[in-house]
This record gives structure tokens, C-alpha cells and sequence, in this order.
């Protein structure tokens, strides 16, 4: 049930408009569904709800924030959130890890900086678990980025996951408490790379406020993530296919 990564659109400083007052915010809303694994290192995969968010614009006061167009071709350096949330893992919907700690929700926070040239864009994001692992981890990204037509955009390029200790021992590690309850073998889980893989990325826009987008994801856990115990597949692949909705709203 792990869920994509969800980012916000660059926060790019903006002109003050001229002509226009007021208040006025502009973002993108909307959802789907998603086929992914069951957890990390999970050889299964589950359909689950799929919600995309992004930030496009603000004009609140005498500041602006932003590009009114949602669908502008962003340039230069931008810095922006990062958010993340990691469903449950309970022995109750997975009976192979039976004698293993349940692990709660996790919701990260955080922030990134961006950067954009023609033809591509770089990211670097860090989180923070506000519920759950309360770790730190980090993501880079680097897209090709296509436009066929004006209306479609494409995105591919690589991934790389970093976690701290904390972060590793949650998801990867077994205590000798739940080696001794589960007869998996006893694993401390540490920093490092936790997975690398690629990412594919599809928006296309149906009509002036609405767009249909589509993901897939492929990573392969990589050291202390790929040798635990309870990794029972180190290729993980997700998929996702919805529509977004802008709003506009000034007040």
C-alpha cells in the first residue's frame, strides 16, 4: 500500500501584476487509483485510492508566489513542499509477517528545491515522519521533459531514496523480541541508499480546468533494504491514472 510520492508544484517568486487586485490562489486537486506493492519489499500488489495535489499560484496581499498558469513550463531554480504518506503495515492483512510489530501510518513533510532548464527539470526533496517512522528521508530526481503538443507533457527519468537509521531499522529492521516472535532472523537495518529505479510521468489536458494524468514507477531496493529478512521482493513497481481538477479562486 505504499503511495506515490506526492510533490508540490514549484514555488517561484512572480511579478506583481499591474492590472489586477485582490486575492487569489490557483491549484491543481484531484484523484484516482493506483496498483502498488502491499509494502516495502512486498511481492504483492494492492489497488488503492490515488490523490494528487499541486500548488500553482498565490497573490495574497501585496505578494505573489507562482505562475497563474498551473500548465506554465517552469524555469530556473524553485523551491517548493514535499509530502509523503505511507499506510499501515499490519500482520493482519500480510499473515507472512506474523510476529512482526504492526507499523502506523506515516505522514512526511518537508521541502524541496528545484531546478529547470529546457527540455528538463531536478529535484531534491527532504521529509520528515510527523506520524509513524519519524525519520528523515530523502529523494533526488532528475526528468527529461517532452512536449509532443501543447496539451501533453511527458516526464522520465531516475530516482534515488536515501533513509536515516531510524528510517531503515523501521521498515527493514527485525528486534530480537520480534525475531524471537516470528522466527525471522534478527536484522539491524541502517542509513543509506534504500532504493534506485526510474519514473514515468503523463499529463494530458481534456479542457481549460481539467487534465487526466498517469505514473509509473519502478524501484529496486537497494542494500540493507534489499537484505532484510522480511524484503521478499526487491523490485517494486507502481502504476497510477486519474484527472486533476484546477480551481481558481479569488477573493
Amino acid at each position: 500500500m505504499i503511495r506515490p510520492i506526492l510533490l508540490a508544484a514549484l514555488v517561484l517568486p512572480a511579478a506583481a501584476g499591474a492590472q489586477e487586485t485582490g486575492n487569489r490562489i490557483v491549484f491543481q486537486l484531484g484523484g484516482g487509483a493506483a496498483s502498488v506493492p502491499g509494502y516495502f519489499g512486498s511481492p504483492e500488489t494492492e489497488i488503492v485510492p490515488d490523490l494528487a495535489f499541486s500548488f500553482a499560484y498565490a497573490r495574497l496581499g501585496g505578494f505573489e508566489f507562482g505562475d497563474p498558469d498551473p500548465y506554465a513550463r517552469a524555469s530556473g531554480l524553485g523551491f517548493g513542499a514535499s509530502f509523503r504518506v505511507v499506510p499501515e503495515r499490519t500482520a493482519r492483512d500480510y499473515p507472512e509477517l506474523a510476529g512482526l510489530d504492526d507499523l502506523e501510518q506515516a505522514v512526511e513533510l518537508g521541502g524541496q528545491v528545484s531546478y529547470a532548464g529546457p527540455g528538463f527539470e531536478a529535484f531534491a526533496a527532504l521529509r520528515y515522519g510527523v506520524t509513524g517512522h519519524e525519520a528523515l528521508v530523502g529523494e533526488v530526481g532528475l526528468d527529461a521533459v517532452l512536449r509532443p503538443q501543447e496539451d501533453l507533457e511527458l516526464t522520465l527519468g531516475p530516482r534515488v531514496v536515501y533513509g536515516s537509521d531510524d528510517y531503515a531499522d523501521y521498515y527493514f529492521g527485525i528486534s530480537a523480541a520480534e525475531a524471537a516472535a516470528s522466527g525471522v532472523d534478527a536484522f539491524a537495518a541502517g542509513a543509506g541508499i534504500v532504493s534506485a529505479g526510474i519514473a514515468f510521468g503523463m499529463e494530458y489536458r481534456l479542457a481549460p480546468a481539467w487534465s487526466l494524468y498517469g505514473t509509473a514507477r519502478y524501484d529496486q531496493l537497494q542494500g540493507d533494504a534489499a537484505d532484510s529478512p522480511i524484503t521478499f521482493d526487491d523490485e517494486q513497481v507502481s502504476v497510477s491514472l486519474g484527472i486533476t481538477r484546477t480551481f481558481d479562486l479569488r477573493f
